[in-house]
């Protein structure tokens, strides 16, 4: 009966969205192209699509060839404007996934600014050794104010959009038409094999187009992690060891971490907080209760690599800090897709990257 209420919402909702993206399309709303070589990483619908390890995997890619910048609006900081990331910032300052995103690749400039066009103009006035080469937008898709030169659209594999509805009666930021905007299309979190007839099924869900390549990924867990390792524990083997586990997340979909651990451990108690959570000593006193009343020996507290750059920063007992760890996410595309994908990319930068180049070299020789 509620989710009847919110259908004239969603529809007022999908009309503002459609007239503005009507108003980019027929170009009444300027969007702005610039000469470094733009890629941006987005999704459709809101919630977790992995986007932080895709946007990781491209600067792990480009970072060996090219100078790289990351830009993100810094969701949930309580900082406002243009701010450049320190491997010493706070995720209260900056954002999690950003400082996740400094924190692995300090040699890498990551800005946060909620105005992008603001801030890669910034970035364009610094000096010439250290222009990037190349800069990713993370969760970009809907921030038609700048026009990318590739377009990734992320899409969870267990929530097929076909079948989903508008805000705030579903999940999608706007209509799944809008996927013609894409250039790559990306289904993440897929089993670690699909089905020729499930890629038949899902190509013609995208109605791929011509100018789009679709690829499929899978999430890899990596080894645990102390989040504070000169204070942890020695670091338990999940497979051998049997250890008790309090699983505290603050993303939106858990589930998958909860269900990795579960094929090592049937004694998980789960502490789950909404997205982006700012975790306070409230919380703080709540998993300090929970883990001290686990009936296990031999027990740890195990988080996402995104919470622990939030909970880190805060007042934790010599306990709760020997006894947290995080467990890294990487991507790995299917069926030996990497390379196209890999070849993709680097090719545009290249390419690119020359164009602007040649471009100055004119100009100078004008002037």
């Amino acid at each position: 009966m509620f989710k009847i209420l919110l259908y004239p919402i969603s529809a007022i909702y999908g009309l503002i969205v459609s007239i503005r993206n009507f108003l980019y399309d027929y170009k009444i709303f300027q969007s702005n192209e610039f000469e470094i070589p733009v890629i941006s990483i987005g999704n459709i619908t809101v919630g977790g699509t992995g986007k932080t390890p895709h946007t990781e995997y491209l600067v792990e890619l480009l970072r060996k060839q090219f100078r790289v910048t990351t830009i993100s609006r810094g969701y949930k900081r309580k900082t406002k404007g243009y701010q450049e990331v320190q491997t010493d910032s706070t995720a209260t300052a900056v954002g999690d996934e950003p400082l996740q995103i400094k924190t692995k690749f300090s040699e890498v400039q990551v800005v946060v600014d909620e105005k992008r066009v603001h801030a890669i103009r910034k970035i364009q006035q610094q000096e010439t050794d250290q222009l990037p080469d190349v800069i990713l937008l993370d969760d970009a898709f809907q921030h038609r104010s700048v026009t990318p030169g590739i377009n990734i659209l992320l899409i969870d594999f267990n929530r097929p959009i076909d079948k989903d509805s508008l805000l705030p009666v579903g999940r999608l930021r706007e209509s799944k038409w809008q996927m013609r905007r894409a250039n790559v299309i990306i289904y993440t979190k897929c089993p670690q094999e699909i089905s020729p007839i499930t890629r038949r099924i899902i190509m013609k869900e995208v109605y791929l187009r011509p100018y789009q390549t679709l690829f499929f990924t899978t999430m890899v867990y990596q080894p645990l992690t102390p989040v504070f390792p000169g204070e942890a524990i020695e670091t338990p083997k999940l497979a051998s060891d049997k250890v008790g586990v309090l699983l505290v997340t603050g993303i939106a979909n858990p589930e998958h971490l909860q269900k990795y651990i579960s094929n090592f451990t049937e004694n998980i108690t789960v502490l789950k907080y909404p997205d982006h959570h700012n975790f306070n000593a409230s919380n703080i006193q709540q998993i300090e209760q929970k883990f001290a009343g686990m009936e296990t020996a031999h027990k740890i507290v195990i988080t996402t690599e995104k919470d622990s750059m939030r909970l880190k920063d805060l007042d934790l007992s010599p306990t709760l800090k020997a006894h947290l760890f995080y467990i890294p996410l990487k991507i790995k595309f299917l069926d030996s897709e990497g390379k196209n994908f890999d070849d993709k990319i680097v090719t545009y930068v290249r390419e690119n990257k020359s164009n602007r180049e040649l471009h100055k070299r004119k100009n100078r020789k004008v002037n």
